[in-house]
């Protein structure tokens, strides 16, 4: 069983913002596999199916980003997973818009959604997968990351998109590390497997 849990804020006003990228993924999957989040609970949105022979359980916490960390523990206690079928994905001002990053583990790198996670399940080995979304010269944080895309921003946005849900698929068919090994680019270097 693997489970992929899509961070962002609940209200309708935050559906299409920076901060809900990771949400806004799994809608994508949830399209792509059929696996409907029908059911409520407190905690989240949750949708179960088969893709392959493998289970999926796709999630979106009802809670605020701040503080996902209680839906995701419930989930991994919900579902009595090893951490390693567990995949976060969330937005990460830096870096670059349309990059990929897939770690298994880490520090929080100052991101409030994933600090509330390793908190909550007491461990920094937590597999996520961070997508860029850029900084703004304009903006303040709050302000950059709680914003829309901008038009011209779309066209990168829809590839950042499409490259997280081949990364989810390849995550739920071979794992975090092969995932790692094969999407861990930045939009402009193919070649760069750095992190």
């Amino acid at each position: 069983m693997k489970v992929i849990v899509g961070l962002g804020n609940p209200d309708k006003k935050y559906e299409n913002t920076r901060h809900n990228i990771g949400a806004m993924v799994v809608a994508r999957l949830s399209s792509l596999w059929g696996i409907s989040l029908a059911r409520r609970n407190p905690h989240a949105l949750v949708g179960q199916g088969v893709v392959g022979e493998e289970t999926v359980v796709l999630a979106r916490p009802r809670s605020y980003m701040n503080q996902s960390g209680g839906p995701v523990a419930y989930l991994v206690d919900r579902f009595r997973i090893p951490l390693e079928d567990l995949l976060i994905i969330y937005d990460e001002m830096d870096l670059p818009l349309g990059t990929t990053r897939i770690r298994s583990g880490g520090s929080n790198g100052g991101h409030n959604g994933l600090r509330s996670i390793i908190d909550a399940l007491k461990t920094q080995d937590v597999p996520r997968m961070r997508l860029g979304v850029g900084r703004s010269p304009y903006a303040d944080a709050i302000s950059h990351v709680l914003g829309h895309f901008t038009k011209d921003e779309s066209p990168e946005v829809e590839k950042l998109l499409d490259r997280a849900v081949e990364a989810a698929v390849c995550f739920v068919e071979a794992g975090v590390n092969e995932a790692m090994n094969k999407f861990n680019q930045t939009p402009s270097d193919s070649n760069d497997n750095d992190d």
